[in-house]
């Protein structure tokens, strides 16, 4: 295990900067790509909208990525959610801090009000022992200066995980997950998730949050597959 980060956590080769969590080496293979700002496509060149976003419109405004659910991205969020491994959180939120201020120059993201990490059914939670997107989101606020709230959203149905489920599959699975705790105040927010799959979960809460007036909805993601 390596806490303290004077290795790399991926091929515990020795840091230059050990906060990095990542050498250098391991950084660049990570697949970064220009994408679409809305929904995360491949593009040849980064823009604010596609063609799959004319097609099938996600119900956020923006999206920010670090990149595809490959090597070593994939290693290290399966340890991290899976494997008990949170002391990773550090690295993988550094990764999504710089993918967060490169859309700021390529995309004009504007920062939002809050960070609100997606929430767990409290009985995951307790099984895993933390929400892996409210460890990440921890580093991200503290970094950025803006506020984390991680008592606004609340995931009130405990559904089934949702690997392996097709998209629509997923989409009623979801229905009704979620609720919003308190009022809103908030006109710009964004939601934190380790790995972007179909959108299914963000969706549901992204029509949530609209539905209590939030103007602008942001999606950072560590991966999207």
């Amino acid at each position: 295990m390596n806490i303290f980060g004077f290795r790399c956590v991926q091929c515990q080769n020795k840091l230059q900067i050990s906060s990095h969590g990542l050498c250098s080496r391991c950084n660049h293979t990570i697949r970064r790509f220009p994408y679409c700002g809305k929904c995360g496509a491949k593009l040849s060149q980064n823009a604010m909208i596609c063609g799959q976003c004319l097609r099938h419109e996600p119900s956020w405004d923006r999206l920010v990525m670090v990149g595809r659910y490959n090597e070593p991205l994939s290693t290290l969020i399966h340890r991290f959610k899976f494997q008990r491994a949170f002391w990773l959180d550090r690295t993988l939120a550094r990764l999504l801090l710089l993918a967060v201020l490169n859309a700021k120059r390529e995309h004009g993201l504007a920062l939002p009000d809050v960070i609100l990490p997606v929430p767990l059914h409290h009985f995951r939670h307790w099984r895993r022992g933390y929400n892996q997107s409210d460890l990440i989101a921890y580093w991200l606020s503290k970094w950025l200066k803006i506020p984390c709230n991680n008592n606004l959203l609340k995931r009130t149905k405990h559904t089934p995980t949702q690997r392996g489920l097709t998209a629509k599959a997923r989409r009623q699975n979801l229905k009704n997950a979620f609720a919003i705790k308190r009022e809103i105040t908030y006109r710009r927010v964004a939601l934190i998730d380790d790995v972007i799959t179909t959108g299914s979960t963000l969706n549901e809460i992204a029509k949530l949050l609209r539905k209590h007036g939030v103007q602008e909805i942001q999606v950072w993601g560590v991966a999207k597959t």
